[in-house]
């Protein structure tokens, strides 16, 4: 059988080839950070760029660059693209009924407190949203909610990229996670394990963090009950969920708790002064809402979904979906690329496997609820699936996006460009894992996407790791955990906030209002991580199974 061996310096000089193999992601960057372009075009020249080098400079054979596209296409159709498309179907179902503001109305009238109605709306509904589908959504939805209650518009925008963080690496039912494990074979149930062991302790810090940014420090801390409530769940959910259910509803089940907790919680504790906004007017008497069979109904979109993800991970019926899968080796690229030192100990060959989970997959359990959700809200099934038609045509950039983003991870990967950075990247010694973490923070406010770093820069974690003893599932972990803190600064959300509240031309001000606490977050998750690699590597899973 016929193999190609990856060449790690293919210009016979280190920084040259080092160069060279960073074009694809220095190109990406650059379109998105400088240029401003649309993201989808980006990620398209960032690919295309790859291919060239790929098979130009480090002449890896064009049948197996070929190979190496149409593997990262299948996996990002199947794994990632159809299961962020159903859960924005979903979305639309309730906004298409009018359900949503009977959503909105359930949420803000807990509590006129302005200090609590961001934790129920930015922090919990923001998790919900982002795990529903991700996107600019959370950002988007919650922010017109806010402005609707009477925030200060400029002071939603920000509230809500921060609060959209926490929640970041799970956001698109597992999304991110998803393509961890795609660009870099480790399994599903470590990563999402670890990640769930590194955040759980920023979603303590973030509730005091966001009213923080909106109040005094007295304020704050008069109501430190709700924050400790709003954190705590948040992250004890996340914790329980990712090390031992699964990394699809993480976000979705730690919202809905977390709302459910705060609901509850405010029953029967009250702050001892209502704080609003010094413009605003005394809060208004609250009026009777509506009926809870009515605020379920409304809700039962979000809850089929979770119903069917969870229903489809059933060991007993995950076994019967699976055998309506099939896998294929990946023509002349399977067992055909050659890895070798010092990238690894010794020489090893390649899977490259097409996964056809066509029907096991969460993108079709989520696709299904939001079959039987649309009638249960009224719609006829023919409306039903133009709604989800025309979901397909408005996300037609997005998935565009997405495809040229895992074909540039496989191509980079199978090429070896990968482990030409990942080398680079050992000479940072012992301090790899504050600066690998900050890598993913980089990759994701420059593409938008936990996902989209997780691609780039999953395999090149990996990789450095290994070269300098640390856990290769604690630093791809870590390039997912630091890069939620990268969320609230990226462009892409940046703009959709500054829409979604009528603060357009506004978005230098909202960059430079948010950025502080971005990188002061960042750093923080990088000290997690450092700890775990220093001093907790008892706590870093392994072989590990869902329950």
């Amino acid at each position: 059988m016929y193999t190609w061996t990856q060449a790690y310096n293919p210009i016979n000089n280190v920084w040259l080839s080092t160069a060279v193999a960073a074009i694809p992601v220095v190109v990406l960057f650059y379109l998105l950070a400088v240029k401003k372009i649309l993201a989808h075009r980006a990620a398209i020249a960032g690919f295309l760029a790859s291919v060239l080098i790929a098979g130009f400079i480090f002449r890896m054979p064009w049948h197996m660059v070929t190979g190496a596209v149409s593997s990262g296409l299948v996996f990002a159709v199947i794994r990632i693209a159809w299961t962020l498309l159903a859960a924005v179907f979903i979305y639309e179902l309730t906004v298409e009924t009018g359900h949503f503001e009977t959503i909105k109305e359930s949420i803000g009238g807990l509590t006129p407190d302005r200090r609590l109605q961001v934790l129920l709306i930015a922090f919990a509904f923001g998790a919900v949203l982002e795990g529903a589908g991700g996107g600019g959504a959370p950002v988007a939805i919650a922010g017109a909610m806010m402005v609707g209650l009477g925030f200060d518009p400029f002071a939603a925008a920000i509230l809500c990229l921060i609060a959209n963080t926490a929640p970041v690496a799970y956001g698109g039912v597992g999304n991110p996670i998803r393509a961890l494990v795609a660009v870099t074979g480790l399994p599903d149930a470590d990563l999402s394990a670890m990640v769930g062991r590194i955040l759980p302790w920023t979603a303590l810090i973030l509730p005091f963090r966001l009213v923080r940014s909106m109040a005094k420090w007295r304020d704050t801390f008069s109501i430190w009950p709700a924050l400790l409530v709003c954190g705590g769940t948040f992250g004890a959910i996340q914790y329980y969920w990712s090390n031992f259910r699964d990394s699809a509803l993480v976000d979705i089940v730690g919202g809905m708790v977390t709302l459910a907790a705060l609901a509850l919680f405010f029953k029967i504790w009250k702050p001892s002064k209502i704080w609003i906004y010094s413009h605003e007017l005394a809060p208004k008497p609250k009026t009777r809402g509506k009926r809870t069979a009515a605020v379920l109904h409304a809700w039962s979109p979000f809850l089929l979904l979770a119903f069917f993800v969870v229903l489809w991970g059933v060991p007993a019926i995950k076994n019967v979906l699976d055998k309506t899968s099939f896998v294929l080796p990946v023509p002349g690229l399977h067992q055909q690329v050659v890895r070798v030192p010092p990238v690894v100990d010794k020489p090893r060959t390649e899977p490259a496997i097409y996964d056809i989970a066509w029907f096991s997959s969460t993108g079709t359990a989520t696709f299904l609820a939001g079959l039987i959700a649309g009638p249960i809200l009224g719609l006829s099934l023919g409306k039903t699936l133009r709604i989800f038609f025309r979901t397909c045509y408005r996300m037609r950039f997005s998935m565009a996006a997405i495809l040229a983003m895992l074909g540039l991870g496989f191509v980079t990967r199978y090429s070896g460009m990968d482990a030409v950075l990942g080398l680079a990247m050992t000479h940072t010694g012992a301090a790899y894992p504050f600066f690998g973490t900050m890598l993913g923070w980089l990759g994701v406010a420059l593409t938008g996407t936990d996902a989209g770093s997780n691609a780039l820069f999953g395999s090149l974690q990996v990789i450095t790791s290994e070269r300098l003893g640390l856990s290769p599932v604690l630093m791809a972990s870590a390039n997912s955990a630091g890069g939620v803190m990268g969320k609230m600064i990226d462009t892409q959300s940046i703009i959709v906030a500054c829409a979604a509240v009528g603060q357009e031309g506004k978005e230098g001000d909202v960059f430079r209002g948010v950025l502080p606490h971005s990188i002061a977050l960042a750093a923080i998750v990088g000290l997690i991580v450092c700890w775990f690699a220093f001093f907790g590597q008892a706590w870093i899973p392994s072989g590990r199974v869902w329950r």
